[in-house]
């Protein structure tokens, strides 16, 4: 009586048996993208909502392409009815985007039959994501990070520190140069590139011995203008 019902409201191809068998295919694939996402990005941090929605999102995909089908009357109505929602979240990390097109495509794939496709690729792009972490692809090997070194004015902040930066950075630059304490001080910003395996205390302890252990201050790198506010 269900697939009676299902026929004649959605289409008359569709049966109970397929319905459920695309739901749960686009929920386990969901479910399986949702696993490697919080695998992959442990490091960085994640919204929990948002792997719930990776979970969701395969099989709302699904069930659309299912009521839809070949009808253009009621795809417009869903395109109608879909244009009411008002996404406000603020524009995510990349890698979030491309996961959510991810679910996107999975849930596409199930909703029109192709389950077996969409398996493969599901499979395909989360083995891809696990090796580009277990790798690190892409991630800096050099630590970026912004100094600041107070100096006194007395001592010769453009060369003073050339030897020592030279020893321990792959790349520095003086950003910007400012009085403190009626000008008796220099602050002096630098951007620095760390080299491999750096002891970072050993090279704060060479700098304090040459500013006459006044304040030194190092930051991860943050934007420009944002520097040591």
């Amino acid at each position: 009586m269900l697939d009676t019902i299902l026929s004649s409201v959605v289409d008359e191809t569709l049966t109970l048996g397929t319905t459920l068998s695309v739901l749960f295919s686009a929920l386990a694939l969901g479910l399986l993208i949702s696993i490697v996402y919080v695998k992959t990005r442990g490091k960085e941090g994640y919204s929990p909502g948002f792997t719930i929605t990776l979970i969701m999102l395969p099989t709302i995909i699904a069930i659309i392409i299912l009521l839809v089908g070949n009808n253009v009357a009621r795809a417009f109505s869903l395109a109608g009815a879909f244009s009411l929602i008002r996404f406000r979240s603020a524009p995510g990390d990349p890698i979030d985007i491309a996961y959510v097109f991810f679910t996107l495509g999975i849930g596409l794939a199930c909703g029109m039959g192709y389950i077996f496709y969409g398996v493969i690729f599901a499979i395909i792009l989360c083995c891809v994501m696990i090796i580009l972490s277990v790798t690190h692809f892409a991630q800096p090997r050099n630590s970026k990070m912004q100094l600041k070194i107070t100096v006194p004015e007395d001592l010769d902040y453009q060369d003073s520190f050339d030897d020592i930066l030279d020893d321990y950075t792959d790349s520095y630059r003086i950003q910007r140069v400012k009085t403190c304490d009626f000008g008796s001080l220099f602050e002096v910003f630098y951007s620095i590139q760390l080299k491999n395996s750096v002891d970072q205390k050993e090279f704060i302890d060479r700098l304090r011995c040459r500013n006459g252990n006044l304040t030194i201050v190092m930051n991860f790198e943050i934007p420009e203008e944002k520097i040591f506010i």
